[in-house]
């Protein structure tokens, strides 16, 4: 959801189903080291046209480019493979403005930085295992992960019609704060998470913050990162932590997490990609994860930071055309897809947040808090001229609010189809 001059627009991706190549494919196992017989499929292919087999070559080399050599692969319980591979081997590096570098040092924190415990952990690391030092933990990505994509050229990546002027979509709603009229040089918040249910296998339900500049055209620059449920993307229901970048309205630039090369990483404990556990549960314990988004006064590069000052790594300032000075907006909230409306005739009960409406308040809807920005000192500072949108209200809303503990902050979402959201 992308707004300008105190007027919402948004950015409209959409994800669109892999039907037919799943239907020509069948089900590929791409890992050696889980335990099925790829002789099924092998045999399979000799009967194959010589069209279908192309693209299942095209396939194979295009996991071999994204799957880098791992000096260990550790079994997440969630399924997941996650490879330790050495950083300097890291998809980041085979952009052409990289070959031959290294990841950059830490650059300096926004001052009044306070740290926040990060209470979460993936998944992966549940058994104790994790990557050495000199490596970055990636999740390896499969040939059934490909297949679930619209085409191999679109996967990783958001699919957009086009960035409208106004703020209503067909298919992407939203449920956002948002400040703009001054240059930004970061910002930071801590989102609660939860696993909202996603209803169909193409939609998905996200909270996160973005980082824009530019024209809401094709020169459009945006940083984003939070967490997802994407069954998609991931081929599951858990929440996710993920990234994002663009540099042209996400018509060919970006890429979710590290499925192309921009993105560096430089943290071993973190898995981009990968399931946050626990989460937070209807009048039970809250959870929520930190996280800040800043660019480095010295190099220019934007970092991201998870919890209680846990570098994960820098977007490369290169890769930006308007972001490469500051961003001009920011935004904080959620966005859910809805298939349902045109096909259907009626809305999805895709979950935003927690699925519960702002006003149920703590321990029932989700929150973002501790909403700041990063001024041009690099000074971590509050927000002035907070606003809201929720693009549909009886189906997703928002509620803001201030105090000495939470600084600013806002509950949001909704359950999507009900009485009022036919």
């Amino acid at each position: 959801m992308i707004s300008s001059n105190s007027k919402p627009f948004s950015i409209i991706f959409s994800f669109v189903g892999f039907l037919f190549l799943a239907s020509t494919f069948g089900t590929v196992i791409s890992d050696p080291t889980v335990q099925h017989s790829n002789h099924h499929l092998l045999t399979n292919q000799t009967f194959k046209p010589k069209q279908e087999l192309l693209k299942l070559k095209r396939l194979r080399t295009y996991l071999k480019n994204i799957n880098k050599p791992a000096v260990k692969t550790i079994q997440s319980s969630d399924g997941d493979l996650i490879d330790c591979v050495l950083s300097h081997l890291q998809p980041a590096f085979d952009h052409p403005h990289l070959k031959g570098m290294k990841p950059l040092e830490p650059p300096t924190r926004p001052k009044a930085n306070e740290f926040t415990e990060i209470r979460s952990y993936q998944l992966w690391t549940v058994s104790g295992e994790s990557c050495p030092e000199g490596t970055v933990p990636i999740r390896r990505t499969t040939e059934k992960d490909v297949m679930r994509a619209s085409t191999l050229q679109r996967f990783g990546r958001k699919i957009i019609r086009g960035v409208r002027r106004e703020t209503m979509s067909n298919d992407h709603e939203h449920a956002i704060a948002f400040v703009n009229g001054e240059e930004y040089y970061g910002a930071k918040a801590s989102i609660s998470v939860w696993t909202p249910k996603v209803t169909d296998q193409y939609e998905f339900s996200l909270s996160q913050l973005w980082i824009i500049s530019g024209t809401f055209g094709d020169d459009l620059n945006t940083i984003e990162a939070g967490w997802q449920v994407s069954p998609e993307l991931y081929g599951d229901i858990y929440p996710r932590f993920f990234t994002y970048w663009t540099s042209d309205a996400y018509q060919t630039t970006g890429c979710y997490n590290l499925l192309c090369s921009g993105f560096v990483q430089t943290n071993s404990r973190i898995a981009m990609g990968a399931a946050i556990s626990p989460t937070s549960s209807t009048d039970g314990s809250q959870l929520d994860i930190g996280i800040m988004i800043w660019k480095d006064p010295k190099h220019g590069n934007w970092w991201l930071e998870l919890g209680s000052g846990q570098l994960v790594g820098y977007w490369p300032s290169f890769l930006f055309s308007h972001l490469q000075e500051h961003a001009s907006m920011i935004q904080f909230g959620g966005e859910i897809v809805n298939s349902r409306s045109s096909m259907q005739g009626f809305h999805t009960s895709t979950q935003m947040g927690s699925g519960h409406f702002a006003n149920e308040g703590f321990g029932k809807a989700s929150y973002f808090r501790n909403l700041q920005v990063v001024d041009w000192d690099n000074n971590l500072v509050p927000l002035s001229n907070l606003h809201l949108l929720a693009d549909h209200p009886n189906c997703y809303d928002i509620k803001a609010g201030k105090n000495n503990v939470w600084g600013d902050y806002f509950y949001y979402g909704g359950p999507g189809r009900n009485s009022k959201c036919p």
